[in-house]
């Protein structure tokens, strides 16, 4: 009999219900689906019972991608239909590690994305923005939709298919081939996206022997739950269709009640947020939709004419950005409270589960084995005291978690870079639905925990710059992971000695200096490597501050940051270093002299001469000038001298006593800066200590716990001093 090719826009409901009535009245021998051939032998395991969605996830060595199904999938109702009718059901695509599936990470993304001409003549010609509209316009708002082969046929037209939708659908025509013989005097249903279905309608003449799926040498296929979330293209997915929450009423329930319970939700989520949402409100969005719907001349209520109901009923202010169901885009930062809760509503909050006898990866198994077997499986926190063997084995499998970004497991406390040495950890660890997702799709790295956490390090290590490294490197210790980091070493050398960049020096020093003085923890030290680079980069640092001059700039953490690893690397890595302290005073004095230096590192300067025991001249503070850049410098590398010095205290206090209201306002961005090196505790030290310098008895707390902003506060006296001005002016005083 033949082929009967039905074109569906993917996650569509109006192409689900087409499906379902065309496998029902065809009673085909074959349903033929675009999803990956090598799947085929597992179909089965799609209809173990699971809730959906749920996704196919592939991967191989170097490509990742998810096939994902909700209920008004039409992939999804022509599985399942099929075995209903005894039908024999085929997945005939290529499969996704191929390398026509290079840069695809979502099978079912939108062709009309890719091919946008004819999508934008036919949007200007019905008046709609975009894609998603048009398709609501023409098919889903429609109880009888009609025209959608022509519509596919026009997306398609003489668009030219690229190498992989080529390679594509001549695979996929050998297998309609192949099926249409086999079948003989009984029909073949082919269900593709509707851009491809042109083209395999041209291509029934040819070889009619089933086509062998191609094999892979590493990699393999398995199901995952999904979400709604992630189905939504507002998070950015490439999806077929937006708001999965939304189409999935329309599924169940029509488009009348799918506005409904829109409207219903949005109302409840703002109430949630006590935000203002009346009766009035929610008559007038219904109200405003009907009419639009009406004027649109759709049949039934569409998704954008709810939307533009309610933003009418319940926004009365100037949009600051434009609604994204208007461009097809992520709601941008600062959005109104009701577009966000609309997008929430829209997108709905399923997500889906596996049936217990899904097969799962080894890493799943081997993952759930360690939980269970450390006690890492149960919710609530857990302290670890890295000095015992067992718990610092418990640790690293918290830490290769971790870094896997398995959900879940969140540290609160524990070694750091470029800190001092701490030898306990805290974790909270908490039940998280997408846990399994996630160790589904990790296991793309490795069958074990060590293995794919290593994979995963070493990857980041790749394509890593400089000062992302150290980090890449503290990873790997605290994973236990021993194959990485000499090599991580090695690279990390090389580049010190290369860079001229003080930042990315900043941060490689900072967290190597984290390893060197966690040495009784993981025996860092053994290792030359580690040595070498904190030689070379406390050097480097030294090099370039020397040489770094310019005028007063805002004071910029990253440079202080190198500075203050260099204080560290003096003080706690002295054995690694070639350079004497008298070398290093040395710089940190002309530097801290040098007027054309920039004035944060000068008081960074200053504050490393200090630490290593040289004496400032207080008096000369009084000249600085910049002086809250100069104090950031100051505090962020001798935070515990000035501390400890009264003297200076009492001099800085005076100095900013003596400014006019003007100078503060200018200044006091650099100094919140400044003093934002103290924690709490040392701001009310230094705040006793100004109280004593001033001879004033009191409590320091409540200087130090304003209730306003400190700007604020200096704003309003700058505008007092401006009204009194005027007001002599005007003889009113």
């Amino acid at each position: 009999m033949g082929a009967v090719f039905v074109g569906v826009r993917h996650h569509s409901p109006a192409c689900a219900r087409l499906v379902a009535a065309t496998i029902s009245e065809q009673q085909p021998a074959y349903v033929l689906i675009e999803g990956p051939a090598d799947f085929n032998e597992r179909i089965d395991e799609l209809l173990l019972g699971h809730e959906l969605p749920v996704a196919l996830f592939s991967y191989s060595d170097q490509h990742a991608s998810w096939s994902p199904f909700c209920d008004y999938s039409p992939e999804w109702v022509a599985i399942t239909e099929a075995r209903r009718c005894g039908a024999e059901v085929r997945f005939i695509d290529l499969p996704a590690w191929h390398e026509a599936f290079r840069d695809v990470s979502n099978r079912y993304a939108d062709a009309e994305l890719r091919y946008t001409e004819v999508v934008e003549r036919l949007c200007r010609e019905f008046a709609v923005d975009n894609v998603d509209a048009l398709w609501d316009h023409l098919f889903e708002c429609e109880t009888e939709p009609k025209g959608m082969a022509e519509y596919f046929d026009l997306l398609r037209g003489t668009a030219t298919a690229d190498e992989g939708d080529s390679a594509r659908e001549e695979y996929m025509a050998r297998w309609v081939r192949a099926a249409v013989k086999d079948a003989g005097d009984r029909p073949v249903v082919v269900i593709t996206g509707g851009f491809h279905t042109a083209a395999l309608k041209a291509k029934l003449d040819g070889t009619t022997e089933w086509p062998e799926v191609p094999e892979r040498e590493r990699g393999a296929s398995y199901l995952v739950p999904y979400s709604h979330a992630r189905l939504d293209a507002f998070t950015g997915y490439q999806s077929g269709m937006p708001s999965p929450g939304y189409y999935q009423q329309v599924w169940e329930a029509g488009s009348q009640r799918a506005a409904d319970w829109l409207v219903e939700s949005v109302a409840t989520r703002l109430r949630r947020r006590r935000q203002p949402v009346s009766t009035a409100d929610l008559i007038a969005a219904r109200t405003q939709a009907g009419a639009l719907a009406r004027l649109r001349g759709h049949e039934n209520l569409a998704r954008t004419d709810v939307l533009d109901g309610l933003t009418s009923a319940l926004i009365s202010e100037d949009l600051t950005q434009p609604p994204p169901w208007t461009r097809r885009g992520t709601l941008q930062p600062g959005a109104h409270p009701a577009l966000i809760e609309m997008i929430g509503a829209l997108r709905g909050g399923k997500v889906g589960r596996l049936h217990p006898d899904t097969p799962a990866p080894p890493l799943v198994n081997a993952v759930q084995e360690l939980l269970r077997t450390h006690g890492l499986d149960q919710e609530g926190k857990v302290a670890l005291d890295l000095t015992d063997a067992e718990a610092l084995e418990r640790s690293r499998i918290l830490h290769r978690l971790r870094v896997l970004r398995i959900p879940g497991f969140e540290r609160t406390s524990g070694p750091s870079e470029g800190a001092a040495p701490q030898l306990d950890e805290q974790w909270t660890l908490r039940p998280i639905e997408e846990r399994l997702a996630a160790l589904i799709e990790a296991a793309e790295n490795g069958a074990t925990l060590e293995e794919a956490a290593g994979a995963v390090l070493e990857r980041r290590s790749r394509d890593a710059q400089l000062d992302q490294l150290a980090t890449i490197l503290f990873d790997a210790v605290l994973c236990g992971i021993s194959a990485l980091p000499g090599k991580v070493q090695q690279t990390l050398n090389e580049g010190v000695q290369a860079t001229g960049d003080l930042t990315a020096l900043g941060a490689v020093l900072s967290g190597v200096l984290g390893l060197w003085r966690h040495d009784r923890l993981f025996g860092t030290r053994k290792d030359p490597l580690l040595g070498s680079v904190i030689d070379v980069g406390t050097a480097r640092v030294l090099w370039l501050v020397e040489g770094l001059h310019g005028g007063p700039a805002p004071a910029d953490p990253h440079r202080l940051k190198a500075m203050a690893a260099t204080r560290d690397a003096v003080l706690h890595a002295k054995s690694a270093l070639s350079l004497d302290i008298a070398d290093v005073t040395g710089v940190a004095t002309r530097v801290s002299a040098d007027v054309e230096a920039p004035p944060d590192l000068r008081g960074a300067a200053l504050g490393l001469a200090w630490t290593l025991g040289s004496q400032p001249d207080v008096r000369k503070v009084r000249s600085i000038e910049a002086l809250g850049d100069w104090l950031a410098g100051l505090f962020a590398v001798a935070r515990e001298e000035v501390l400890a010095s009264p003297d200076l205290v009492g001099v800085l206090d005076e100095l900013v006593s003596a400014m006019t209201e003007d100078e503060f306002l200018v200044a006091l961005p650099a100094l919140r800066l400044a003093f934002s090196y103290f924690p709490p505790r040392e701001r009310e030290t230094i705040a006793a200590t100004v109280l004593a310098h001033r001879g004033v008895e009191g409590s320091a707390k409540g200087v130090t716990r304003l209730t306003v902003d400190p700007m604020v506060v200096a704003e309003a006296m700058a505008i007092e001093k401006r009204v009194d001005a005027l007001l002599v002016k005007g003889g009113l005083a």
